[in-house]
């Protein structure tokens, strides 16, 4: 189901899309809906990933030591 949205852009704005479109054989409303379209898989792909990141740092990461440091600072940091 399509669904028609008004939209306000200055003349020059309107001429240069016409221009363009007639360019690339499409049509304003095309070249807007796949536009959009683009936007709105970068802004889901990018929200997936982030909350896939954030899982990661709140899980942790297994470093080997089963949780326990067995080295002092003094140790780390010899002079």
């Amino acid at each position: 189901m399509k669904q028609n949205v008004t939209l306000a852009l200055p003349s020059e704005t309107i001429r240069r899309l016409k221009v363009l479109a007639a360019e690339r054989g499409s049509s304003i409303s095309r070249m807007l809906t796949e536009q959009l379209e683009e936007l709105l898989d970068r802004e889901s792909g990018y929200e997936r990933a982030r909350k896939r990141a954030l899982a990661r740092l709140e899980r942790g990461c297994d470093l080997g030591t089963g949780g326990k440091a067995t080295w002092t600072r003094d140790e780390l940091h010899e002079r």
